[in-house]
């Protein structure tokens, strides 16, 4: 059963950052893609970014050219790098890690963009 361990959410004023990384239990990015999504109040959960077991990269329109996901293989952990946030990014932010019907997520962290 692969774990997977959210952290670095917080609370940021508009226009500044916050990294978040997720931390699997197993050495899955040769075979799962992983990413992330997130959740705001009353609202369905929506794709954020995500990175295939190729390394190809895909993100939301709403933040391609501020946020940046990678990984570090070595560390086992994806990381979600936000620039110039603002307040509609407010929302719980979840990892995941999706192969073929295999399909996981991390318990989320919260991410509050307010001045």
């Amino acid at each position: 059963q692969v774990q997977l361990v959210e952290s670095g959410g917080g609370l940021v004023q508009p226009g500044g950052s916050l990294t978040l990384s997720c931390l699997a239990s197993q050495n899955i990015f040769a075979i799962y893609t992983t990413g992330w999504y997130r959740q705001a109040p009353g609202k369905q959960r929506e794709f954020v970014a995500t990175i295939s077991r190729f390394g190809t990269l895909n993100y939301a329109d709403s933040v391609k050219g501020r946020f940046t996901i990678s990984r570090d293989i070595a560390k086992k952990t994806v990381y979600l790098r936000m620039n110039s946030l603002e307040p509609e990014d407010t929302a719980v932010y979840y990892c995941n890690a999706k192969f073929d019907t295999l399909d996981h997520w991390g318990q989320g962290t919260q991410v509050t963009v307010s001045s």
